[in-house]
């Protein structure tokens, strides 16, 4: 039996770009199901490469466990205190890059606002609570400026001498890092950001808050770790 077109016309949406086929998104502002799909691939993509642990496998080369050393922590501070200024470069570049490019890559996806701000937020939590070292990882402090750095390089560049200031006159890492994370939501409000990207800043600046709460508390009794202290190194 031949239907005639005049009779699938009457019944189905018509598309914009061709009137004679259906539409490629479903009326009334639907969601398609392979978008879905998509969208929830890049979050799982941004959240497995945020659990990349570089800290653990640049100190892997030196033969030592960085879990083991200092304060435990996988991040760039530590390994700083434990194997230098070089092998920490190399730990804070990756950190800082493997969320921007996670941000870079929900680009080129398509994906932007609040889906957007939830890529970010999916690589800080697989540094935080790296799938590769059983739900355990860093601070998140390096993964999460790359983050706003892709995401607002003003925003970020105007975060980040505030940091940098504070950490250098009290010499306290974790002060620095929790000034920038309070910098950061101050001024997306300052600068009239909009929402979905305030909303991500300040859970950014939570995650932070929550990473350290320990260093609060050290710094409460004045037993935080200085900038440039150096810690025993215990091989792997």
């Amino acid at each position: 039996m031949t239907v005639s077109p005049l009779f699938l016309n009457a019944y189905t949406p018509l598309s914009e770009d061709n009137p004679g086929l259906p539409p490629r998104h479903p009326p009334n502002g639907g969601v398609e199901w392979p978008d879905v799909m998509g969208a929830l691939l890049v979050l799982l993509l941004a959240y497995l490469f945020g659990s990349i642990p570089a800290g653990v496998l640049v100190a892997r080369t030196y033969g030592v466990d960085i879990r083991k050393v200092g304060s435990g922590n996988i991040g760039a501070t530590n390994v700083l205190r434990a194997l230098g200024p070089g092998p920490a470069l190399v730990v804070a570049f990756f950190d800082v890059f493997k969320g921007g490019i996670a941000v870079l890559i929900a680009r080129a996806s398509g994906l932007e606002d609040w889906l957007l701000g939830g890529v970010a937020l999916a690589a800080i939590l697989g540094h935080n609570y790296s799938l590769f070292l059983g739900f355990k990882g860093g601070k998140g402090v390096a993964t999460s400026f790359g983050t706003l750095l892709f995401l607002d390089p003003v925003l970020a560049l105007w975060t980040f001498p505030i940091g940098v200031s504070v950490m250098l006159i009290t010499r306290y890492v974790s002060a620095g890092s929790l000034a920038g994370g309070v910098a950061a939501f101050v001024l997306s409000l300052a600068l009239s950001r909009p929402p979905w990207e305030v909303a991500t800043v300040f859970l950014m600046a939570a995650l932070i808050f929550w990473t350290h709460r320990e260093n609060l508390k050290r710094l409460q009794k004045g037993t935080e770790r200085r900038l440039g202290e150096r810690v025993e190194v215990r091989d792997a």
